[in-house]
């Protein structure tokens, strides 16, 4: 009886670490088999089944809040010889790149499309989920609607509006939080500009569904009760429905009763067949719009409320700039080409952009087999280019977490 015992402890003693070594490979051998087809993939870890390694992206964005560390660990292992390595993110395997010649290769590159982990939360129609000659399509249309000369001196009226009264409310509180007074007046005019809605009960809903929907595009794409990727599909039925119905009312007014907004535009633009955008395509990129734009540009002002505070000499050569055209306008609103005449402003911009880093990685997918640099990046894995990565390498620029504005002067 004691040898039995014996020989079964010791085999369970056995057994622990090679079910831990087994557990601790299982992708690797699996993805290895099944993709590499007698190709090199490259370097890396893909983490347990099932979870990969969202545990530690986890750690390193949500926990110790050290995302640099993150690329910076993988770096170290794996070199920066061809700036990229395997993994598995977002429930799917998944290349990330981080070297500025792969990063260049992965976007120039057709082979890859757009690919967001939560391509049902963006929608299946959206910008961000379209390819070929649709997506070409929709985005000059959105460039034209927002990044165009004449979209931008329209903007830059309507907006500020909404900014004058916002600081004016500030003053009177005397203390705010920033970030949120600065994500509720961006979210009124998103609203505003993209489809005419005015600030009321209908924005402060649509921004509390909006975050539901932006935290599931963070979490791991699980469709299960209580999850944040159950509770963002449900925010989006939502959204969708309270567009569905302004879309409803524009229809049953038609052309008389058009409104110059992006909704408008979007309902008036045709396909390559001269036919209107479906009523799903309209509203999969009204969504998709917001919540790739609105939470940015929320997150970048309220850096830009933290630096212009922690540089005041910053702040202090802006007021320099601006006080003369402040004294020009009398009262009136700016425009757009006074902005542009502010160069001091516009390197300030910049810099703020660069740390805020509000566009950590962008994410595409292999539609087909691709060879790079003797490694395999097999059909259908995501490929993630890590750009935050190149704002905060030292290679890129001299004292990196530093805030110089000065860095933008053309030598």
């Amino acid at each position: 009886m004691e040898v039995f015992f014996s020989l079964w402890t010791a085999m369970i003693i056995g057994i622990i670490p090679l079910a831990g070594w087994v557990l601790w490979r299982w992708n690797d051998i699996w993805y290895a088999v099944a993709c590499a087809g007698g190709k090199k993939l490259p370097p890396g870890h893909m983490g347990l089944p099932f979870f990969g390694e969202m545990l530690s992206f986890i750690w390193y964005f949500k926990i110790v809040r050290h995302p640099d560390e993150y690329i910076n660990i993988k770096r170290r292992r794996y070199g920066d010889g061809v700036g990229l390595y395997k993994t598995h993110l977002f429930g799917s395997p998944s290349i990330v790149v981080y070297s500025p010649m792969a990063i260049k290769f992965v976007l120039q590159e057709p082979t890859f499309s757009p690919g967001w982990p939560s391509s049902k939360l963006m929608g299946t129609t959206s910008l961000a989920a379209m390819e070929g000659d649709a997506h070409s399509r929709m985005r000059s249309f959105v460039v034209r609607a927002i990044n165009h000369p004449d979209a931008l001196h329209r903007i830059t009226l309507t907006i500020q509006p909404c900014l004058r009264a916002a600081l004016e409310s500030w003053v009177q509180k005397g203390r705010i939080v920033v970030f949120n007074e600065v994500k509720k007046v961006t979210f009124e005019i998103t609203g505003k500009y993209f489809a005419s809605f005015e600030p009321g009960p209908l924005l402060d809903t649509l921004i509390e569904l909006f975050y539901g929907m932006l935290n599931g595009i963070r979490a791991y794409p699980v469709n299960l009760p209580g999850t944040a990727y159950r509770r963002a599909l449900q925010c989006r039925w939502k959204v969708i429905e309270i567009f569905r119905e302004e879309l409803e009312k524009r229809k049953k007014f038609n052309a008389t009763n058009a409104k110059d907004d992006l909704m408008g535009g979007l309902m008036q633009m045709k396909d390559e067949e001269g036919k209107p955008l479906r009523d799903i395509e309209v509203l999969d990129n009204i969504a998709g719009l917001i919540i790739a734009g609105f939470d940015t540009t929320s997150l970048a002002i309220t850096w830009g409320f933290y630096y212009l505070a922690k540089y005041p000499e910053v702040l202090k050569k802006l007021r320099e700039e601006h006080l003369p055209i402040s004294k020009k306008l009398n009262g009136d609103f700016i425009t757009y080409d006074d902005i542009s005449s502010c160069k001091y402003t516009n390197k300030v911009v910049e810099e703020i952009i660069r740390l805020a880093n509000i566009s950590a990685c962008i994410f595409r997918i292999a539609s087909k087999d691709i060879n790079y640099k003797g490694y395999k990046i097999p059909k259908g894995w995501k490929v993630i280019s890590w750009v935050r990565y190149l704002h905060t390498n030292p290679e890129n620029f001299d004292d990196p977490m530093c805030f110089n504005p000065d860095r933008w002067s053309v030598s």
